[in-house]
Order: C-alpha cells, then structure tokens, then sequence
C-alpha cells in the first residue's frame, strides 16, 4: 500500500501531464499547476524540486501511457505482419488516444522543449528511438521467420514508417483536421502490405 507522500506525488504528476503537454513547459505558469492540483506552490515544491522536475515526472507519466498502448498492440498473438497492422489501428485513433494527455507527448514536448529545456528534449527524443526500435523488433522477427522480406533494414523501414506517422499526427494536429491522420494511415495499410513481399 502506498503512503500518503506517495499518493500525492502521483496524484499531482497525472494532474499536470496533460498541462504541460497542452501548454508546454515555458507555456506552463505555476497558477496553472496549483489551479489544476488545487494545492498550493508549496504543495507542490514539498514534492518537486522544481518546475523542471515536474516537468520531465509529468512527460514521463505521458510517454508510459504512450508506450503501454504501443506495446499491447505490438504484442498481440499471430504473425508479425498482424501486430504491425495492429500498431497501424492503433494511430488510426491516436489523437483519441492521446486526447486526454493534450495530445501527442512526443509532437508537443519534442518540439516546444527543443529550445528550453534540454532535459524534456532529451527524454522526447529517447521516447522516439525507443518506438522504432520496439518497431524494428517486429520486423525483425517477421524477416527472421520468413514471413516478409524488407527493401531496407528492420531499423530503417520502422524509421520510416514512423516518421510517416508521426508527420501525418503534425499536420492533425496544426490543422485541426483528423482526416490529415486517418487518410496517411490509411495509406500506410496499402504501403506495408505492398512493401512486405
């Protein structure tokens, strides 16, 4: 059972994931935090060192929802080729997914932290490289149970793709047009079957 220190410090990270994510870190104000937590500045700092701190808890609380959604649709039962699809469902619905964060940790913190905070920066970009290479682990073991060959390696083709993703998130997101989203991965579904012969 967790202490009452322990409830409070993860009550006021999921509090604050989805401001930070919406406003950004310098976007941020300390009055944003303590009228979400309802807690005082006080409060706060009794269970962060500082802003920064908070900061990197709340992207990290993000980026676990994130890669936990990520792994249960890689991890399904059958072949490679199904939990690739199963992962491109998956972004079908990703700005439903990521709608109670503010929407998508890596696009928001990733680019907003590029030039204030190198610690969110650094985190964003870790979270990137970790997604392609959870992608390139499935490719793999397709190529290594013959299933699909690959014009490209496992590394490559998940980079690919997953810049392919993450752009069509970008301009859902700026445009405020889910179709930008669902037209691209939709897209993808025709690509991959094409592509893994």
């Amino acid at each position: 059972m967790s202490t009452k220190a322990e409830r409070t410090t993860a009550y006021i990270i999921e509090t604050v994931a989805p401001v930070f994510n919406k406003h950004g870190y310098v976007g941020t104000s300390m009055s944003d935090l303590t009228d979400a937590t309802n807690l005082t500045k006080g409060a706060l700092y009794g269970n962060f060192e500082n802003k920064e701190a908070l900061a990197l808890a709340a992207f990290e609380f993000n980026r676990n929802v994130l890669l936990t959604g990520i792994d249960e649709h890689l991890s399904i039962e059958g072949k490679a080729i199904n939990r690739i699809e199963n992962l491109i469902a998956f972004y079908k619905k990703y700005d439903v997914f990521t709608m109670n964060m503010g929407g998508c940790p890596i696009l928001n913190v990733g680019i907003d932290a590029q030039h204030n905070n190198k610690l969110l920066a650094a985190a964003a970009k870790e979270t990137i490289k970790e997604i392609e290479g959870k992608i390139a682990l499935v490719f793999e073991n397709g190529i290594n149970n013959g299933e699909f060959k690959l014009p490209v390696t496992p590394l490559q083709f998940s980079k690919q793709l997953f810049t392919i993703i993450q752009g069509a998130i970008a301009m859902a997101s700026i445009t405020k047009d889910r179709k930008y989203l669902l037209n691209t991965v939709t897209y993808l579904e025709v690509l991959i079957k094409r592509e893994l012969k």
